[in-house]
């Protein structure tokens, strides 16, 4: 049986025992009970797809995103592809120097074949040193790439594949990058060659600017996308979530102290540094959430009910993480009713559309049905409080409903402290844990640090889209480079003869930037709809997100700009300085 069909089978068979379920124990159909808003869904997903594939949160490790691996893939077949248009431009631009040589090779019976073989080998060669050259430096930057990357990756040296790609690089960069000047150095004419002179053909730079133009767009594009990456990271890590982060101790898995949680709590609050803990269920960091259903009426009905996440607290919850209250008040000691009292955020107020929200009733079904719902079955709430909106999931999703109840918990002990360094406060709780629970490991985390976790893969996405965008930017230059040298050699007799009529060398470095110049702007014109449609694909997984400006385009056009200034001034310059004697003889 193979995997679809597989499938198909399981989800039929889940389907039929959930509706027996929902007849056992709501006394309605499958059909009736999603009717009201809820659902009940099993799927399956294949071992090897969860690290790429799976969108769940409850995953054994955060997983990776397969969008990324296309994108960098491409981005780095296309920086090699720059580098193969760099070498045909380069080869090009030195094929004067070779002209005199082919020509002797001709004469002395060289067919074009001969010759065609004879360059296109030599590209080989360089492709075959490149590779040699890239897996020493990708040797060295190992270790470097595991940090970043937070992976453990080694060389494959035994693996075929590994070896098949090599080789199968080295022949297509190879042909890709010497393919083109073999034929055209392979097609001079013997004569022309002999005579030093360059074919006619030679002065056609059209495709070439196309070339340059192409590599730009690419390096603008991907400095667009590592300014806005950085900017949307900033505004992550700045924005204000609705509590404070920072200088809370969360103490992990504290159901192990049983009974003994609330003296642990007490006794980290006898600490001067300590200024509040909590003990609840869940905090707004990674972790799993429970959600749960609760109605306006003793009953379940679509337009009565509302899912939302239901955490455990006690009454210093809002004192420990600083929540702020929109309207009525939190849980608190001098009010004994609070026991079936519930406090809601702006979100689920919203969603239940009461007129006031103060005082209103929520039910909720508690223990185990044995079949429909009756009205005793659900308990009532009153809702004492509405808490403002704060972030308690990533800032890829929007928030929420969310609903917190005051029932003991022994999940998770969180601490507020003063103190500037934290290592002795840290090792007096950590002395506590061991007289209480000797036997079981002490753990902690920041919880400021656990926020910082949520965001790890867009952190490694913004160094390496840093990365590329240096070596895009680097194999341009060396693209514009190369075309500079080109177009200098060609025009070297033009140059001549203008120093000789009066021309200045500022004048001929304006003029050659000039058209460099222009080709960069339309660089610049042509990415900036492409740079602002992939951004804005990759920033709408925010539901807080930073504005593309305009000034993000205009910084990354001034970067270019000012990189191919550097790049075609000093080529420019060296032409416009030379001898403009020598410059016309040598024509």
């Amino acid at each position: 049986m193979d995997y679809d069909e597989f499938k198909q089978k399981f989800l039929n068979l889940s389907r039929e025992k959930i509706s027996i379920t929902a007849r056992q124990l709501l006394g309605m159909t499958l059909q009736e009970f999603e009717a009201t808003g809820q659902y009940a869904r099993m799927d399956l997903d294949k071992v090897a797809d969860i690290h790429l594939y799976s969108k769940l949160g409850g995953e054994l490790s955060p997983g990776g995103n397969i969008r990324y691996i296309y994108i960098f893939g491409a981005i780095a077949i296309f920086i090699l592809l720059i580098a193969c248009i760099n070498f045909m431009n380069l080869t090009s631009a030195k094929s004067s120097q070779r002209s005199m040589e082919i020509g002797v090779r001709k004469v002395m019976g060289s067919s074009k074949q001969n010759l065609f073989s004879q360059f296109l080998s030599e590209s080989f060669l360089m492709s075959f040193l490149a590779v040699v050259v890239a897996v020493i430096i990708a040797l060295l930057a190992l270790p470097a790439f595991n940090t970043l990357t937070a992976r453990q990756i080694t060389m494959p040296w035994t693996s075929p594949v590994f070896w098949a790609c090599l080789i199968g690089g080295i022949l297509i960069t190879g042909f890709l990058a010497g393919g083109y000047p073999a034929m055209v150095l392979a097609s001079f004419d013997p004569i022309r060659s002999l005579k030093g002179q360059k074919l006619k053909s030679a002065g056609r730079i059209n495709l070439r600017s196309v070339l340059v133009v192409f590599q730009f767009m690419i390096a603008i594009v991907l400095i667009v996308g590592s300014i806005l990456i950085y900017r949307q990271l900033n505004y992550i890590q700045n924005k204000d979530l609705g509590f404070d982060r920072e200088q809370i101790l969360i103490i992990n898995n504290t159901y192990a102290l049983g009974d003994q949680i609330q003296s642990f709590k007490n006794r980290i609050l006898s600490q001067p540094e300590v200024s509040s803990a909590t003990i609840s269920s869940y905090l707004p960091v990674p972790s799993s959430y429970s959600n749960s259903t609760y109605t306006k009426t003793r009953e379940f009905r679509q337009d009565q009910s509302i899912n939302m996440q239901e955490w455990n607290v006690d009454f210093d919850y809002a004192k420990t993480l600083d929540l702020r209250m929109a309207e009525g008040r939190f849980f608190d000691p001098k009010f004994p009713t609070d026991s079936f009292g519930v406090v809601i955020n702006e979100a689920a107020a919203k969603i239940l559309n009461f007129p006031d929200p103060l005082g209103q009733k929520l039910y909720g079904i508690t223990g185990q049905l044995s079949g429909p719902p009756k009205p005793e079955d659900f308990t009532e709430y009153t809702i004492i409080g509405v808490v403002k909106d704060f972030n308690w999931q990533s800032l890829h999703d929007k928030v929420g409903a969310l609903s917190m109840f005051l029932e003991p918990s022994r999940g998770l002990v969180s601490v507020r402290y003063q103190a500037k360094d934290s290592k002795n406060l840290i090792q007096s709780i950590e002395g506590m844990w061991k007289e209480m629970a000797p036997s079981q490991p002490f753990s902690y985390r920041f919880m400021d640090e656990s926020f910082s976790r949520m965001y790890e893969s867009e952190q490694r996405i913004g160094k390496i889209a840093l990365i590329f965008a240096f070596l895009a930017i680097l194999v341009s230059c060396l693209g514009l480079f190369g075309l500079t040298h080109f177009v200098t050699e060609l025009r070297r007799k033009e140059i001549g003869i203008r120093k000789v009529l009066g021309a200045t060398t500022e004048s001929i470095v304006r003029m050659l930037n000039k058209e460099f110049l222009i080709l960069v702007l339309i660089a610049l014109c042509i990415a900036t709809p492409i740079a602002w449609y992939a951004m804005n694909k990759w920033l709408s997984d925010f539901a807080y997100r930073v504005a593309i400006s305009w000034w993000v385009f205009a910084l990354a056009g001034i970067i270019a700009l000012s990189i191919a200034l550097l790049t075609v001034s000093f080529q420019s310059l060296k032409a416009a300085l030379a001898n403009p004697v020598k410059s016309i003889k040598s024509e």
